[in-house]
């Protein structure tokens, strides 16, 4: 079992500077997205966007629609149509990018114009939707069977965007959900980081870790989520959630927002902290040891704690370039104390410019685990027992010898900092990697389960 000792977190630094994504890189997803099409039989693909299901748009442009909406077609020949609202119309992709642009203006808010574009139906047909073309429509989710009927005729898209191509293409069966070109756990096309993107990822890693360490660091008794909610700050990067932080009963809705809520101690407290491409989520008890829980914890809280890290260092261990997803889960479940705790989700999902893209993480999923993978360790564990609370998520980058060789030579700080946190997550904490795993986060694996004694920390049992 894993145990409580003396640990010492260093400074592992950070870039001034976001690293830039060469426009080309927009080239080959775009090039890419195309080539999916045609395998899959589709000769258009309706792209939607708004301010949270941005995500796929942004992949493919580097835009994303900020506070309206967006819709980006593409076919097989090539042709590339962004429609845009009122205010996008002056915060575009690159030129460069070669998009079309035009204004469809119902993608705009609510009171103002919309005396400046035609309808919907005319700009699609125009683009070649018409009767026998095979249309797919790509948001943020698609269906699997049981819950819903016809899954993949199933549209997550606005109705009056997918009614305007099913009454185009004259039948519902020849436009259907292609979400899972970019979003499958398999293959889905952003799925897999170039070096450059996760040179990206881990930037905001670094935002969101060190983010949370001062909080953590300035975690005390009479201290207020709000004031401590000041503490995060990701330099303008887009948040790819709401901050969270919760202090005792509070914490045990845990997507709350702070509020001027002040710690006790003996409090349980969770916090996190996303930005596209990065999320770090700590939590643990407000003390310095298990004298500052109250009696119903105090046995039952090390125990608990213990037990969740040997969970995580199972999933560090089982996580590797050709790893199958589903013995990464027994791994986790075998570490795991029925008696103790349950996982509220599951062990770990791929992470992207959306917080949670899929997971493949399930019992006997036979996905296996792919060079540029960017993932999650996101074992939440509730309590079986009386309520408390610990969390380490942090990411990683999984990177074949090749990938890494890429990203010493064009991001050497980086690679450096990657370098450096796997020796402290080997040496100080005890967690054996495989060489492809490459951790993001400037607090890796480094989980004090008593916020007021920040020494000692969580390691695993050598």
């Amino acid at each position: 079992m894993s145990r409580i000792g003396s640990v010492y977190l260093p400074d592992f630094g950070h870039d001034e500077a976001l690293p830039k994504l060469p426009l080309g890189e927009y080239r080959r997803r775009i090039d890419a997205a195309i080539e999916r099409m045609q395998t899959e039989g589709l000769d258009i693909v309706v792209v939607y966007a708004d301010r949270e299901h941005s995500a796929t748009l942004a992949f493919l442009t580097g835009f994303d629609p900020r506070f309206e909406e967006a819709l980006l077609l593409l076919d097989t020949q090539g042709r590339r149509l962004l429609l845009v609202g009122n205010e996008c119309l002056g915060y575009l992709p690159d030129p460069a990018l070669g998009l079309d642009i035009e204004l469809f203006q119902e993608l705009s808010l609510l009171g103002q114009q919309r005396n400046g574009s035609r309808p919907l139906a005319a700009i699609l047909s125009d683009f070649g939707v018409s009767t026998g073309r095979r249309v797919g429509c790509v948001g943020w989710k698609y269906f699997e069977a049981g819950l819903v009927d016809d899954p993949d005729r199933a549209i997550e898209i606005p109705a009056y965007v997918v009614d305007a191509l099913r009454t185009l293409t004259d039948g519902r069966g020849s436009v259907r959900n292609a979400t899972a070109l970019f979003m499958n756990p398999d293959d889905g096309l952003r799925l897999t980081n170039s070096v450059d993107q996760i040179a990206r990822f881990e930037f905001a890693s670094t935002r969101t870790s060190e983010s949370i360490l001062v909080v953590v660091q300035h975690l005390e008794p009479g201290a207020s989520e709000a004031a401590l909610a000041r503490r995060m700050h990701g330099g303008g990067l887009p948040q790819s959630c709401h901050p969270m932080l919760s202090f005792g009963e509070k914490a045990k809705r845990g997507l709350s927002s702070p509020a001027n809520i002040r710690a006790t101690r003996g409090d349980t407290y969770t916090t996190a902290f996303g930005l596209w491409g990065a999320l770090t989520c700590r939590a643990g008890i407000v003390g310095n040891g298990p004298e500052d829980l109250p009696d119903s914890l105090r046995d039952f809280y090390p125990a608990y704690v213990a037990n969740y890290f040997d969970a995580v260092v199972a999933w560090y261990g089982a996580v590797k370039v050709g790893a199958v997803a589903g013995d990464v889960f027994a791994a986790v479940e075998a570490a795991r104390d029925t008696s103790l705790w349950h996982r509220a989700v599951n062990p770990g999902h791929y992470i992207h410019l959306d917080e949670w893209v899929h997971s493949p993480f399930t019992a006997g999923s036979r996905t296996v685990l792919r060079s540029g993978s960017a993932l999650q360790m996101d074992i939440i564990p509730v309590s079986d027992g009386p309520f408390c609370y610990a969390n380490g998520e942090d990411g990683v980058v999984l990177a074949d010898e090749t990938l890494r060789g890429e990203l010493a030579e064009r991001h050497p700080a980086a690679w450096r900092r990657i370098e450096a946190r796997r020796a402290f997550m080997t040496d100080a904490l005890g967690i054996a990697l495989d060489a492809s795993v490459l951790p993001l986060s400037n607090m890796p694996a480094w989980l004090p389960p008593c916020a007021l004694d920040l020494d000692r920390a969580l390691v695993a049992d050598r």
